[in-house]
């Protein structure tokens, strides 16, 4: 079955760096876009990047464009983000995701950034 796990998060303070991880099983990574989002408590779940299956596009919310960057290791099946400059807005739920059949979700890493 599909499986998504992110690690990675943890307490970093204001303009620091953290790096996440999403490894994925169950499907075939190589074929499929992926994205990571995010949830700040009383928020609404964001999108924050995705990247194409081959990795050659990439999107951010222009919230952390410049500051983030999302990419792949397709022969690892695993997903990354490195997040830098962070800032207390960015303390969330860090999710990652992929849409086959169904929309599946990891079970989140969470990211608190102290001032």
């Amino acid at each position: 079955q599909v499986q998504l796990v992110e690690s990675g998060g943890g307490v970093v303070q204001f303009g620091g760096s953290l790096r996440l991880s999403c490894a994925a099983s169950g499907f075939t990574f190589s074929l499929y876009s992926m994205s990571w989002y995010r949830q700040a408590p009383g928020k609404e779940r964001e999108l924050v990047a995705t990247i194409t299956g081959a990795g050659g596009r990439t999107n951010y919310a222009d919230s952390v464009k410049g500051r983030f960057t999302i990419s792949r290791d397709n022969a690892k099946n695993t997903m990354y983000l490195q997040m830098a400059s962070l800032k207390p807005e960015d303390t969330a739920v860090y999710y990652c995701t992929v849409k086959l059949r169904n929309t599946y979700w990891g079970q989140g890493t969470q990211v608190t950034v102290s001032s």
